[in-house]
């Protein structure tokens, strides 16, 4: 299904003078709403001369329609029918500025619902704009369009887009890439060049069939068969097809758009022979530092510098999972291949080794290392006064819990009814309460939530996402926290802020955020199994007073159930 830019995409939404411009994958509409002059869209390395009257503006508003359709697809020598936004795989990649106002058309061609998920954007005062199934709206049906509206409000980076209704987005993602205004420089180097890099899962058999055979069985879903490199599982033992290939010229320095877009494996990434300088996570940027390997989660995304400084040749991408849990994982070691200019087809590929799967003290380091700038520009405004001090366990039980009965309450408890020993032996009663029950949060409350790790079956590592926010990652630790001693060690100067953060297995992780984004925001475990057995819970952040802190009334095509 070919992209169409058609100015109805805009229609009810009081916008004239529209100026329309194809870039790349994508239709894109720009105007600015002030004065009706136009400003054209352009995409890193495709950037056309603006006039210098136009480069003044800064609100803009792009157009973009992805349509849900049906495409048979070859990976690991076998070809079958998968659901994608139009007919991609991975998804067109949505490209935009900071502060621009983003209008998305969807059309479902499929017989499946849909709803896409914008990971990451804020979504100020547009929570029906957010798109988790049953929570902020009901699914788009078959035949049927649904128009997201939001802003990019202060937000830069990279992020991405996915189907948040069942299993669908094994399939159905991409990224979402937000450059900064225009005239405000990167506050590192300037790369050459910019690559996303985008990683999955990948199942020879048909995702929704394994999903709905495990949730009637009781049993835990199939693994996936593969790790995918945009897209592309690279040669396998049973499969020599080609994989994705990263082009660079020497002394050139690039850099790296690079998403965990999987279902449900944290993954390492590492290039033979080259390290990398990460400067962002989750669209915030972070003070510099270099590695050889990145941990990536479900739902994160990580922006390094790659300086193509070795000789020329071929060198080893590799991905591989994480797990420090007796739980089964996809083994498979996603490869791609990074070649010189100039590099012969004939000449041998440099390899690299994957880090252990249970390489824990590895993912710790990484994630020590990672801080917020909190420079002048871009300061870390971590909440000092607490007005809701949370602690929430998070784990797996082992009873059925159909809880959803149509309607919700606003009694979610605060802290465990009962306490117990968290990490250690379980206690013999592990029910889950009854009814759908969301947690209210006044509007500009302070919020601390403890995230405690429980060993119910199994301890094991949780990518946690909350909907509608950036949080900062104050405090981690293992066992059972100390709520006298542990946030004494907190950092409250320099943490790195975040939209999706791991709790360790058999530990416990604290953020902290400030509730000024009315609407109903879902926080889960980033691993959809764990999101189909119902981990998640939601809050509810009531209006404030002033003129911009309401919710905006549901637009008038908000999808009906």
């Amino acid at each position: 299904m070919r992209e169409r830019c058609a100015a109805e995409l805009l229609k009810g939404h009081g916008i004239t003078n529209l100026f329309l411009y194809k870039v790349g994958e994508a239709c894109h509409a720009y105007i600015h709403k002030s004065s009706g002059k136009s400003q054209k869209a352009t995409n890193p390395g495709r950037e056309r001369e603006v006039p210098k009257e136009r480069k003044k503006m800064e609100s803009r508003v792009g157009a973009m329609l992805l349509v849900v359709v049906m495409k048979n697809t070859t990976r690991l020598c076998a070809t079958k029918p998968i659901v994608t936004v139009n007919g991609r795989f991975p998804g067109p990649k949505l490209y935009a500025r900071e502060d621009d106002t983003v209008i998305v058309r969807v059309i479902n061609h499929v017989t499946y619902n849909v709803t896409l998920h914008w990971h990451g954007v804020k979504q100020l005062r547009t929570g029906w704009s957010d798109g988790p199934a049953y929570i902020t709206q009901c699914p788009i049906q078959p035949g049927q369009s649904y128009i997201y509206n939001f802003t990019l409000s202060g937000q830069r980076g990279t992020l991405l887009w996915h189907a948040h209704i069942s299993w669908l987005r094994a399939t159905m993602y991409g990224a979402i890439v937000i450059l900064p205004k225009r005239g405000v420089p990167y506050p590192f180097p300037k790369p050459d060049r910019e690559v996303v890099v985008i990683l999955g899962e990948w199942w020879k058999a048909d995702v929704e069939a394994v999903i709905n055979q495990a949730i009637q069985s009781g049993l835990p879903p199939n693994i996936s068969d593969a790790h995918t490199i945009n897209g592309h599982p690279g040669p396998t033992s049973t499969c020599s097809s080609q994989g994705y290939t990263l082009n660079v010229e020497s002394g050139k320095t690039y850099m790296l758009r690079i998403v965990n877009a999987a279902v449900n494996d944290e993954l390492f990434f590492k290039i033979s022979g080259h390290q990398l300088t990460v400067v962002e996570v989750d669209a915030i940027y972070a003070k510099p530092f270099k590695t050889d390997t990145l941990f990536i989660a479900p739902g994160q995304t990580t922006n390094a510098l790659l300086t193509a400084d070795q000789g020329a040749g071929k060198y080893l991408i590799v991905v591989s999972p994480f797990m420090d849990a007796p739980i089964p994982v996809d083994n498979i070691t996603g490869t791609a291949i990074l070649s010189y200019t100039g590099t012969l087809a004939a000449s041998p590929t440099v390899l690299t080794t994957s880090p252990s799967q249970n390489a824990t003290q590895l993912t710790s380091s990484f994630m020590d290392s990672l801080k917020s700038l909190n420079s002048k520009q871009y300061p870390a405004n971590v909440p000092l006064a607490i007005d809701h001090s949370l602690l929430f366990t998070i784990g797996v039980g082992v009873n059925p819990c159909s809880t959803c009965v149509g309607f919700f309450t606003v009694d979610f408890p605060g802290n465990p009814l009962i306490a117990f020993n968290y990490t250690g032996t379980q206690p013999s009663n592990m029910q889950t309460m009854n009814g759908t029950r969301l947690y209210r949060l006044a509007y500009n409350s302070t919020v601390q939530v403890v995230i405690q790790g429980t060993a119910m079956i199994s301890p094991e590592s949780h990518p946690t996402h909350l909907h509608g926010f950036d949080f900062y990652a104050v405090g981690r630790g293992l066992g059972n926290f100390d709520p006298v001693n542990d946030p004494k060690k907190f950092n409250l100067i320099d943490p790195i802020a975040r939209n999706t953060i791991g709790v360790p297995s058999g530990g416990w992780t604290a953020i902290r955020f400030r509730a000024d984004n009315p609407g109903v925001w879902l926080l889960h475990c980033h691993l959809e199994v764990h999101t189909t057995w119902g981990l998640k819970m939601a809050f509810l952040v009531e209006n404030g007073k002033g003129p911009n802190e309401s919710l905006v009334p549901p637009p008038s095509d908000l999808p009906k159930c």
